[in-house]
């Protein structure tokens, strides 16, 4: 593990609510974090809460304005990049007279951090002293306020009954909305490769390195597997633009949209990145520096550095450890625990009951998303509940009035949303006209009713716990909390959450758990049941598709066997939970048949 100035880890983006206003709360405390930046309705309306609460000016940003969305954005942006920094300056300057506040920063840091440490050898048992403002001044670390944006979600858009150009389209002018504003800090690109979207970020100077190696706006590219992170990276080298960090999540054991892997898994993929981190490093590099040259500018006088991170399924002190040191990463994620710490997530208080009492069964791989991608889910979700009433009521669908998610064309020229009051009439009409079975028309419907508004169900709980109108929206909230929420079973405070992380006390009260590795083989393998139970008069290539799933499986079966035999030392209780269940899993993998036999 290489050495770490503050935490070891971040608060990933939750939806487009429920990290929307977190730097505000935790980056001043060194912890750094990611705000989706899809729903510019939603981040107006936090404008106006904060510029409300701190007698802020505040001159709203109209529909008819032709760069709302981007305005709109960069005024978020700048919004709360003001308010941490001046939180900041604030605690860096009550060295002397509200010294709880440092030490509130100072406790929560990981004993093994730089900053902790130093600051202990020099001015531990003296008085708060002038040398001891100055030292923090210069080396206290602010957390990150981090920004991500849904490739995919690029939908065209028009004025005055014209359509606008494509840097008008939706995740063009959010990226635009960022690249002006004052942030210093990351871009999370994630839901896969865009090309014009990522020539777009030709066009802004601060994507680009200035001769010392430094970027003012970082691009974080978030990957299933190396083979894409090579892909994407050359791509964007061959243009000037450095991926400062790769990170790296899991395919399904994860919150949110769950991107399934044709059965790689977590631990053989942080492998392949490990063994060829260097080598990806100099690939990059090359092509980089020759594109620059290319274009004229400034090339860096000094190698440029990739981080490597992770997320998914980290539930444990030991895991965090683990991950780390093995693996030589630079940060973890930790999201859906932090969904039960009020002080960090915007969770309301009836939501945060149903995420404390949550099980396994309770938390489901649905097909909730109107994008037709998989998606983790709360069964108990109010927005879900709120669906089937209405349909009972012959009100099929949402009034599509955000528009982040239009991507179908099955029945309209323009793309419209799934979860669509217009989309699911003209589907179930379509359904009828089938005659189908009662039981697969009865399966048909089931799936069309799973389609939620997510555009309104995410932002709910933030509208919800900030007390701002819900009546355009409603108040029925979508929440897609990661299996892993199920061993976290009651609200923490942040100074919990963070000790937990740090092996300082300990949340998970079940003894059950399953280590990481583990759940995720396990989704693998349930998801490869729901596949192999699907096949109907199978062609070959899905025959084959099944089973290249299937041996990779097996294949990260054989490297969980491996390093199991390898772990020695202070890893050795997962070694023993790792290996005792990995036996029973290996046996399940083997007997799953795929066949035109069966």
């Amino acid at each position: 593990m290489s050495k770490i100035l503050g935490h070891s880890f971040h608060i990933p983006v939750m939806g487009t609510g429920y990290t929307v206003d977190t730097p505000v709360k935790v980056a001043h405390l060194g912890i750094s974090s990611v705000v989706s930046i899809v729903d510019d309705i939603l981040l107006e309306k936090m404008r106006e809460l904060y510029c409300n609460k701190l007698s802020l000016p505040f001159l709203p940003i109209s529909e008819k304005t032709k760069d709302f969305r981007a305005e709109r954005i960069t005024s978020y942006l700048n919004l709360i990049d003001k308010i941490v920094k001046d939180k900041f300056e604030n605690l860096k300057a009550s060295v002397q007279e509200k010294k709880e506040n440092l030490e509130e920063y100072l406790d929560l840091l990981p004993d093994f951090s730089e900053v902790k440490k130093e600051f202990k050898e020099k001015f531990e048992g003296n008085s708060y002293v002038k040398e001891a403002k100055e030292w923090l001044v210069k080396n206290l670390p602010l957390g990150s306020i981090d920004v991500n944006i849904m490739t995919k979600l690029d939908k065209d858009n028009f004025y005055e009954g014209e359509q606008l150009p494509a840097e008008y389209n939706d995740a063009h002018a959010a990226l635009r909305g960022f690249a002006m504003s004052n942030l210093e800090s990351s871009m999370v690109l994630s839901a896969g490769m865009n090309p014009r979207l990522y020539g777009y970020l030709e066009q802004f100077e601060d994507f680009y390195p200035d001769e010392n190696g430094n970027i003012k706006k970082k691009i974080v590219l978030k990957v299933s597997d190396y083979r894409s992170a090579l892909i994407q990276g050359k791509f964007l080298a061959k243009k000037g633009i450095w991926i400062s960090e790769f990170r790296i999540e899991s395919g399904l054991n994860c919150g949110g949209h769950a991107f399934a892997t044709e059965g790689f898994l977590m631990g053989p993929i942080l492998e392949e990145f490990k063994n060829n981190r260097e080598e990806l490093r100099v690939t990059l590099s090359e092509i980089l520096f020759q594109a620059l040259k290319g274009k004229e500018r400034v090339c860096p006088k000094s190698n440029l550095d990739i981080r490597i991170t992770a997320q998914g399924g980290v539930g444990t002190a030991e895991e965090q450890e683990f991950l780390m040191n093995h693996y030589n990463l630079d940060s973890i994620g930790w999201g859906t625990p932090f969904l039960l710490v009020p002080e960090a997530c915007d969770v309301d208080e009836n939501t945060l009951h149903l995420l404390e009492e949550a099980q396994e069964k309770d938390l489901k791989l649905s097909h909730a998303s109107p994008l037709g991608v998989r998606y983790n889910n709360l069964v108990a979700n109010t927005r879900d509940r709120d669906v089937l009433k209405k349909f009972a009521e012959n009100k099929p669908g949402s009034a599509c009035t955000k528009k982040y998610m239009l991507a179908n064309t099955e029945f309209t020229e323009k793309p419209i949303c799934t979860a669509s009051v217009q989309y699911q009439k003209l589907k179930l009409a379509d359904l009828k006209e089938k005659n189908l079975s009662e039981k697969e028309y009865e399966k048909e419907v089931s799936l069309l009713l799973e389609k939620t508004c997510l555009c309104k169900g995410l932002s709910a709980s933030s509208f919800l716990v900030n007390h701002i109108d819900t009546k355009a929206d409603g108040d029925g909230v979508s929440i897609c909390p990661g299996p892993n929420l199920a061993y976290f079973s009651k609200k923490a405070k942040l100074k919990e959450m963070v000790d937990h992380i740090y092996n300082r006390t300990n949340l998970i009260v079940r003894t059950d758990r399953p280590h990481m590795f583990i759940k995720e083989m396990s989704l693998y393998i349930d998801y490869l049941k729901e596949q192999i139970d699907e096949l109907h008069n199978p062609v070959t290539k899905q025959l084959k598709s099944l089973e290249k799933y299937k041996n990779n499986l097996l294949n990260g079966v054989d490297y969980y066997k491996n390093l199991s035999n390898n772990i020695t030392g202070k890893f050795k209780n997962m070694k023993n939970q790792v290996g005792k269940d990995l036996e029973k899993l290996e046996l399940e993998i083997r007997g799953l048949l795929i066949s035109s036999e069966k």
